[in-house]
């Protein structure tokens, strides 16, 4: 799914926008969601989930190309933990025969 069809699927749900209302709502909710992560601040989005913005240490790897062992840098990761209802929607269920 694209920002353009989640622009759609809002003016196609909601009767008093124009399509170009639509997407630019959702390029606003995106550059906010962005702009929260790149100041570090968590984002929960009840019903959804949470992002998280996570700092990896510096570890040790290996090219495994030449087997040389390099130094990986820190640097910090987004994250994203679903909801419980999210969870529950997505795992399949087990059918009785």
């Amino acid at each position: 799914m694209t920002k353009a069809d989640i622009a759609r699927a809002v003016y196609e749900r909601h009767g008093g926008l124009s399509s170009r209302e639509a997407a630019r709502l959702v390029d606003i909710f995106f550059r906010l969601l962005r702009e929260r992560l790149i100041q570090g601040e968590k984002v929960q989005i009840t019903g959804f989930g949470t992002f998280l913005v996570k700092t990896r240490r510096e570890r040790r790897g290996r090219n495994p190309k030449t087997g040389d062992i390099i130094a990986i840098k820190s640097r910090k990761s987004i994250f994203f933990r679903s909801s419980p209802q999210v969870e529950a929607a997505a795992t399949p269920t087990e059918v009785s025969a």
